[in-house]
């Protein structure tokens, strides 16, 4: 792999509100959607952000907790022909919520009236809400949850998989069963006879971000610590599911409180301590075409330092970590447009590129 680029930032748009995640429709269209913390997405069309949001649900969104709010949305596979797009927010109620909208034939707006409510999942305390969905190479879609919050994960969600709390779930939207609008995948691992259905990896603290290599197909979780260590862990393509990523007996590779290790959890890939930041933001690989020395190297940050930092597999097979840039920025999310090419969220209401540095 080549030296790692110099990297900037260039501003695209300024003045969101508190925004959240960035993603694309997958129509060709070049338009950008933001999801707003407090419940609106908001379209990039040509540089411009436009006045009019693409959905406004803030009536719906409980958005009290800094972890709280509309958090990220996934548009469908088939959105040529089904024209749905997913979201995934916390109501006024603090419950997590996963539902769909019909988009209308411009691709301007949703119809709020639309809504159809896939999952309700109670959460005991406002944060470790996890926040992302993303719909997978296999057209399944995954839904990242935290373990329920508070510190420590006092009730042992993440390892009890009776509770979908603490996991990485994988659904079926495109059939109903019965009255759920979904169907668990028939290749979903199996935890044991009193384990949910929906759960594809457990042991997890807050995946607050995570994504598909689009050129591999493998998953890349950057999981949240808790007072020592935050982490990025790693499901590769070939994977059947059923890992255990080790919370909250296991803080990145140390035992979390006296808790035991195991043989059968699935180590992470790398972590870093909190002198270097305090909560991971994950990223993308880079699959554009605009900086190719950048190409294959999975970029992440930490909300508190702004650092973007890369990992990727040097010629051993052994992990690389690779500092490319100090952003200065309290980055939410990253965010990936249609061609590949990578977006920052900045808190205060930025969007800003990423491009290749002088």
């Amino acid at each position: 792999m080549p030296a790692a680029p110099q990297l900037k930032l260039k501003t695209v748009v300024e003045g969101l509100q508190a925004p959240t995640y960035l993603t694309h429709a997958g129509d060709g269209s070049g338009r950008l959607y933001v999801t707003e913390q407090p419940g609106r997405v908001r379209i990039i069309e040509q540089g411009r952000l436009l006045d009019t949001p693409f959905l406004d649900i803030v009536g719906r969104v409980g958005s009290q907790g800094n972890e709280q709010g509309l958090l990220s949305i996934a548009f469908s596979p088939q959105f040529a022909q089904d024209r749905l797009v997913y979201a995934n927010y916390t109501d006024r109620r603090g419950a997590t919520i996963v539902s769909r909208f019909v988009v209308r034939a411009d691709g301007l707006s949703a119809d709020p009236a639309s809504e159809q409510i896939i999952l309700t999942i109670a959460q005991p305390y406002s944060n470790h809400n996890g926040g992302q969905l993303k719909f997978g190479p296999d057209g399944m879609l995954y839904i990242g949850m935290g373990d329920g919050g508070s510190a420590g994960d006092p009730q042992n969600y993440a390892q009890n998989v009776a509770s979908l709390l603490g996991k990485m779930l994988r659904i079926d939207v495109s059939r109903a069963n019965g009255d759920r609008l979904y169907a668990i995948p028939a290749d979903n691992p199996d935890f044991g006879p009193d384990a949910a259905p929906e759960l594809w990896a457990i042991g997890l603290r807050n995946p607050w971000r995570f994504s598909f290599d689009r050129a591999t197909g493998d998953l890349y979780m950057a999981d949240v610590g808790q007072n020592a260590y935050e982490e990025i862990d790693f499901q590769p393509a070939s994977s059947r599911g059923g890992e255990n990523y080790g919370w909250r007996l296991r803080e990145g590779f140390a035992p979390y409180r006296g808790g035991q290790d195991s043989p059968s959890f699935t180590p992470p890939i790398y972590q870093y301590a909190h002198d270097l930041g305090c909560s991971v933001t994950g990223g993308y690989v880079y699959r554009g075409a605009a900086i190719p020395a950048l190409v294959g190297r999975y970029l992440y940050t930490d909300f508190c330092s702004g650092t973007i930092w890369a990992l990727h597999r040097n010629a051993a097979g052994e992990w690389v970590n690779e500092t490319l840039l100090e952003s200065g920025l309290n980055i939410t999310s990253f965010g990936e447009d249609e061609a590949g090419e990578l977006y920052v969220l900045h808190r205060p209401g930025v969007i800003a590129k990423i491009v290749a540095g002088e």
